[in-house]
């Protein structure tokens, strides 16, 4: 019998929520005010007295949105601010560089499609943009107030390869990491020794004005360093380290010979920490604020809730799904008389393995997750009967991105088990080739959001209603 109550809508509303909080637009409105003797990004003032204009610089997949809300706060507050100007680039997903029609945006301000939707890899645009913010930030005066505004994704985004590299070496690398599992730790400490503008070399560009870095976190614990490869932050990895994770991940030294010479080369180029010493740097939001939006709205619809974000690496989508589906059983079960309704939301950002390309699919680590989670729930079942419609579990990306694909995630309901019973779909099959999408896409549950404009790592929320 299905029930009143239609859960996978609900767990989209808090899904929604969750990310509405940490918009690009909407932080900046709220972290940053122009006043006529000063400017207050957070807690840290700027004399408006001795700037002429603001440079905005940035990349990532919130970093358009960033921008809009910079504009939009400079424009509310004008009249009490007076004259700024505003120029720079930022480098965007394509989709993400469309300004509002109610805004007067600066003619010098470059909002720029550096790859295409879907698909989170360097690409030769991105360099171009990226030599566009290496000429604004290293042409800054004393007068000039350089703002960068970065979030996740910046690592594919903001891209100029070390000497002697190219962006086919680039590109092998992330492929060989991002196909062996590394998490965002390993991934971004050897990108930042084989680029001219990670690891700090952007705020090192910055010889003459002041900066500011806003940074949305879409890593675990907020490390400035790893958070799009940290541009504006002293780098406290080493080439070392960069190459021990090489070797792990390429034992057969398939890489390009040019990305270990490259590494063996760098430990005479370390930047000094006092290249840096003008620059501040802000985490304006994370996957926690993220996580705890989603509880409130889960208490307004009435489920009494659990809320978790992980600080550090979380392990293989597949592990993280069977927990949550583990957590999700339990919840059903318990006894109906004390919570009837209740909700677990987590946050973080799990890795996935891929298979050879010839045998892979199309998913990504959120449609993973949750089909690894049906496939638990599928065992648990054969035990002691699970309602399927009394449970709802769902898992997204908070940039609306997961993989390549045009989905942001997936969930698992009654519905959804219903359908893949009739089409006879074996899980564990797609769960094998790395096939999620076309399981959900022939079953029902994929999460579709389209752009954010934000990136905080993963949203996962668990409803289970035991009486209706």
């Amino acid at each position: 019998m299905a029930l009143k109550r239609p859960l996978s809508q609900h767990a989209q509303i808090i899904f929604r929520a969750g990310v509405e909080s940490v918009c690009g637009d909407r932080l900046i409105r709220d972290t940053v005010q122009f006043g006529p003797t000063e400017i207050w990004f957070a807690e840290h003032c700027v004399d408006r007295q001795a700037i002429d204009r603001i440079i905005l610089v940035g990349a990532g997949k919130a970093s358009g949105a960033m921008a809009v809300g910079m504009i939009e706060r400079y424009q509310a507050d004008a009249a009490s601010a007076g004259l700024i100007q505003f120029a720079g680039h930022l480098n965007v997903p394509q989709g993400c560089e469309r300004i509002p029609e109610h805004l007067s945006w600066p003619d010098d301000l470059t909002l720029f499609a550096a790859r295409p939707a879907g698909v989170n890899e360097p690409t030769s645009l991105a360099i171009e943009g990226t030599d566009r913010i290496l000429h604004w930030v290293s042409e800054a005066t004393p007068r000039d107030l350089v703002v960068v505004l970065i979030s996740g994704g910046g690592s594919a985004l903001l891209v100029r390869p070390a000497d002697g590299l190219t962006l086919a070496d680039q590109l092998q690398v992330v492929r060989q990491l991002s196909g062996g599992g590394a998490d965002i730790t390993q991934l971004n400490t050897v990108r930042k020794h084989l680029s001219a503008v990670k690891g700090g070399r952007l705020a090192a560009a910055c010889r003459h004005a002041p900066m500011i870095s806003l940074v949305l976190s879409d890593v675990l614990g907020d490390p400035l360093d790893l958070i799009a490869s940290g541009p504006t932050v002293a780098d406290h990895s080493t080439p070392h380290d960069a190459l021990e994770i090489l070797n792990r991940f390429d034992p057969e030294r398939s890489i390009s010979s040019a990305v270990y010479e490259c590494l063996n080369q760098a430990e005479q180029q370390m930047l000094a920490p006092e290249a840096m010493s003008n620059v501040t740097n802000l985490v304006i939001g994370n996957n926690a604020v993220a996580v705890d939006a989603a509880g409130i709205a889960a208490e307004s619809l009435g489920y009494n809730h659990v809320m978790q974000s992980a600080r550090r690496s979380e392990g293989t989508a597949e592990e993280v799904g069977r927990h949550l589906a583990d957590m999700t059983v339990e919840m059903l079960r318990r006894d109906p008389s004390r919570h009837h309704q209740d909700a677990l939301i987590t946050g973080g950002e799990p890795v996935v393995r891929l298979i050879e390309t010839s045998r892979r699919g199309k998913g990504g680590r959120n449609q993973q997750l949750v089909l690894a989670a049906y496939e638990r729930l599928l065992e648990l079942d054969t035990s002691e009967p699970i309602d399927f419609d009394r449970l709802v579990i769902l898992s997204g990306g908070t940039d609306g991105e997961d993989g390549p694909t045009d989905a942001a995630g997936a969930w698992i309901d009654g519905e959804v088990h219903r359908r893949a019973r009739h089409l006879s779909l074996n899980a564990a099959d797609f769960l094998r080739r790395n096939d999620a999408y076309s399981f959900f896409e022939q079953a029902g549950g994929l999460l579709m959001t389209g752009p954010t404009g934000t990136n905080v790592c993963d949203i996962r929320i668990s409803l289970v209603d035991r009486l209706n």
